[in-house]
């Protein structure tokens, strides 16, 4: 029995990544979650709550981050047999999370039982047997327990080693209802939601059509009604008037982007779709030009500002910058704005990805990128946290490069003054697997979050138009040399969720330990 719990714990988080883009089916991670929450319910001990955790996040990662092997072997070059097993080594480490998340509710509930068995004649003799001895958890632990620790360990995960918050609960919730809860509380707190849902079906599922069948039923029902209705508010209003913009998708292949016998290619491909697509704002991706700002051709620069000048607006570049003996990962503007301000504007990457844009110890671990990956600028300077916005466009343009929107609470640091978002990447690392998708799913939650439009300028795909609800308005088909054009439109105001960032979904998730902690004490007294 022991062993069919843990494959189905395993089957369960295999079928999650169903609920994520491309596939989009967001019931599915509740359910999965509602199957591994029963499965906790059941488990006698904190160590077998934690195997079940860990097989669930094994099944999850493995299946939505396999893509890892093809950035590790295709383009990194690392043999086969070290990036498969690397891979699966990566999906392990991140199970430790869900992992930790069951040893703690199994913790905590076990520390209930001791604590409340001396006013409760029927906890007598079942705690001092030992922790496989220990009460079931109640209803109050499948609902505020369970999912307080799921999402505290999704928190802990986006955080610690830089942070990978990929496949995070509420990412699933793009387009669901539950997406009305963004604005709120962030995708941590649409993950809290859909956890709490995930408790409720699994006291529906113990109890059936019971009064607390009945009960969960009807909770569950207006949790998801409530975000419904949330959908619909307007956090932030629009200023200024629409503009147009050309979003450049070169379609550069990662075996070709760094050669220099492709540079002439490259830069000609950029100058071509940029000339040739007018607008107010253009965007680049991730290093379009793949080379130190200071070497670009003297030509290009001039002749892409002038375009830009004539269209009364800017073009956002990205290069690599040196200064002061460091290496960045940079965007630049040129157009319009020069005549304006007289600053020098720049953003700079500050979240850099660990082993692929900086190496920790690097006594250590240098040998991985100078040895075994074949990671072009794999060891940059990081830029400052808060840097101002770019004035471009008529606009403030808060812009982050590739995985730098997948952290709502650094993308944040740029409003309310940011009217618009950019994020510019190049996932053709990951070529054509689920990667790209799940990135532009992010992408929508970062909109909802903070009631701006985003454009995504991206080297193979998703380009993408998002609007300041989250949807996508328009999108390129991936791996195609081709432009966006559209409409975009600056927006003001602040949504809570910027206000408060991360500190509202932490204490709600502190008052849910505290209120089952007093829940527990009121039935045992």
């Amino acid at each position: 029995m022991k062993l069919m719990n843990y494959g189905l714990a395993l089957s369960a988080g295999a079928l999650c990544v169903f609920g994520f883009a491309p596939f989009g089916m967001f019931p599915i991670p509740v359910l999965a979650l509602a199957v591994l929450f029963v499965l906790w319910g059941s488990a006698g001990t904190p160590r077998a709550a934690a195997l079940l955790g860990f097989a669930f996040g094994l099944g999850l990662f493995s299946a939505g981050i396999n893509w890892i092997y093809v950035a590790l072997h295709d383009f990194g070059e690392m043999p086969m047999w070290l990036a498969g097993p690397a891979t699966l080594l990566f999906a392990a480490f991140l199970a430790l999370f869900t992992a930790l998340a069951g040893y703690i509710q199994a913790q905590i509930n076990v520390k209930f039982a001791q604590r409340f068995a001396s006013s409760s004649p029927d906890l007598q003799g079942e705690v001092g047997k030992g922790e496989s001895e220990a009460r079931k958890p109640g209803y109050t632990s499948v609902v505020l327990v369970m999912p307080a620790a799921w999402v505290l360990i999704e928190w802990l995960r986006g955080m610690i080693f830089t942070g990978f918050p990929w496949l995070t609960l509420g990412y699933a919730h793009s387009g669901s209802p539950l997406a009305g809860y963004a604005p709120l509380l962030g995708v941590y707190g649409v993950s809290l939601v859909a956890a709490v849902c995930a408790g409720l079906l699994a006291i529906l599922w113990r109890e059936r059509w019971n009064q607390r069948g009945q009960l969960a039923l009807a909770a569950f029902v207006v949790f998801w009604l409530a975000g419904l209705l949330l959908r619909s508010v307007a956090w932030t209003h629009s200023q200024g008037s629409p503009f147009t913009v050309s979003l450049l998708q070169g379609n550069i292949g990662q075996d070709t982007k760094f050669k220099e016998e492709s540079l002439d290619d490259t830069l000609d491909t950029y100058r071509r779709l940029a000339m040739q697509n007018p607008a107010k704002l253009t965007v680049m991706p991730e290093t379009a030009l793949p080379m130190m700002q200071d070497e670009v051709p003297q030509s290009l620069i001039e002749q892409l500002r002038d375009n830009a000048r004539q269209n009364g607006g800017d073009v956002l570049i990205g290069a690599f910058e040196r200064d002061g003996g460091g290496y960045y990962n940079s965007v630049f503007p040129l157009g319009a704005s020069e005549n304006r301000f007289a600053e020098d504007q720049h953003y700079r990457k500050h979240h850099l990805v660990i082993f692929g844009e900086f190496i920790p110890l690097r006594p250590v671990f240098g040998w991985l990128i100078n040895e075994v990956l074949h990671i072009p600028m794999g060891d940059l300077a990081r830029g400052d946290l808060r840097q101002a916005p770019l004035a471009v466009a008529g606009q403030r343009v808060a812009v982050d490069i590739c995985y730098e929107d997948v952290f709502g609470e650094e993308v944040i640091t740029a409003l309310p003054e940011a009217t618009l978002l950019v994020n510019m990447t190049n996932d053709a690392w990951y070529g054509d697997s689920n990667a790209a998708a799940q990135h532009n799913q992010m992408s929508q939650l970062r909109a909802l979050e903070t009631g701006r439009m985003l454009l995504r300028a991206t080297n193979t795909g998703v380009t993408s138009i998002i609007g300041v609800d989250g949807r996508v308005l328009q999108r390129l088909p991936q791996h195609q040399q081709a432009v966006l054009q559209g409409m975009a439109q600056g927006y003001a105001g602040t949504t809570p969720y910027v206000r408060w960032g991360n500190a509202a979904v932490l204490l709600l998730i502190a008052l849910m330990l505290a209120g089952s902690l007093w829940l527990g004490k009121r039935r045992n007294s």
